[in-house]
């Protein structure tokens, strides 16, 4: 699952992006409105975190332009405002929800998972696909039981077709949600992750749609 996190405090930024990518997300930083509008506008992400305070242009104003051209990501404001004003703003203009700095990290990650769970239609934060077990609050996943070593990358995989489970994934929509916006996006890698994830969780998890893409069956 790939988030856009626009923040302009960089210490900031760097414990959220950790404390999302050790949950198997990726996460793409910009640090003003500009960015933030351009990369919300033009980027595919599965949700956004949007600080009300940025230079050059305010959250605010970013939010109410994506809603206005139909950007439907779901958005969830970090700000030091406080003022019930500022949050009743936040979410008029289309926030899907408000969290106000000073904040608990692991709040911030139970409440990303949320609007993930929302957006998708899954109801709990551990995803059973039959005798695999993916915990999306930590990144873990078992097989009968047994603990399973993916890499960053085969989480994201895995993750995102999890999220989207009786749903055919495009090669090129996968591609799109598990690499950072400066990574190397070659969508012919993504049959290199199907293939270990077929190898550590069992040959019939993922179904290979030829020529299409690939889908969890829900069945």
């Amino acid at each position: 699952m790939r988030i856009l996190l626009a923040e302009d405090e960089p210490h900031l930024c760097e414990q959220i992006k950790k404390l999302l990518n050790a949950e198997g997300r990726v996460v793409d930083i910009v640090n003003n409105g500009i960015d933030a509008l351009h990369m919300g506008t033009t980027e595919s992400y599965d949700m956004i975190i949007l600080d009300l305070g940025l230079p050059q242009r305010d959250g605010t104003s970013v939010l109410r332009d994506w809603r206005s051209a139909g950007i439907k990501t779901p958005v969830l404001i970090l700000t030091a405002r406080d003022g019930w004003s500022e949050r009743v703003d936040g979410l008029d203009a289309g926030a899907d929800d408000y969290m106000t700095k000073p904040f608990h990290l692991p709040e911030l990650a139970a409440r990303v998972r949320a609007i993930l769970r929302r957006q998708s239609g899954q109801l709990n934060p551990v995803i059973e696909m039959g005798s695999i077990v993916l915990d999306t609050r930590n990144g873990r996943v078992t097989a009968d039981g047994v603990p399973v070593t993916l890499t960053a990358q085969e989480i994201a995989v895995l993750t995102y077709l999890a999220h989207n489970a009786g749903r055919m994934i495009p090669r090129a929509e996968l591609s799109e949600h598990i690499y950072e916006y400066d990574g190397d996006r070659d969508s012919n890698t993504i049959a290199v992750f199907i293939n270990r994830l077929r190898k550590k969780l069992g040959p019939d998890l993922i179904t290979t749609i030829r020529g299409r893409g690939y889908m969890i069956d829900t069945a």
